[in-house]
């Protein structure tokens, strides 16, 4: 389900919540689907379920999934996720041309990098 990289900087939990609202995004997980429990999930991944407990519940925080008591835990079938996520990535995306600019790329360079779906001719 998700992969963990023991090398990333990023702390456990936080790949683990990068990585389900990937599989969210692109449509691998589906509103409705149930989601491992955490106790199946830190067994999968050999690591403590407080660590699984507490990707759960920032994700759950900020709309991702919803738990049913007794039932376990649900891919939300609303759009609040994916607009947070799509801003945040907005966001990542207005420094970054910003910083492009300040270095000398125009925006004519930036329209053409869209185009190209972001790929170098390299």
């Amino acid at each position: 389900m998700v992969h963990l990289d023991y090398r990333d900087s990023r702390p456990i939990y936080t790949q683990i919540i990068d990585g389900i609202r990937e599989q969210i995004i692109t449509g691998v997980l589906q509103p409705g689907d149930k989601l491992p429990s955490v106790r199946e999930l830190a067994s999968t991944l050999a690591i403590n379920p407080n660590t699984i407990q507490r990707a759960y519940r920032r994700l759950e925080a900020e709309a991702w999934i919803a738990t049913v008591p007794g039932k376990g835990c649900f891919v939300c079938g609303n759009a609040k996720g994916q607009e947070q996520e799509w801003e945040r990535w907005y966001n990542a995306f207005d420094e970054a041309a910003a910083a492009l600019m300040t270095l000398g790329v125009t925006p004519e360079q930036l329209r053409q990098r869209l185009s190209e779906g972001g790929k170098t001719n390299a």
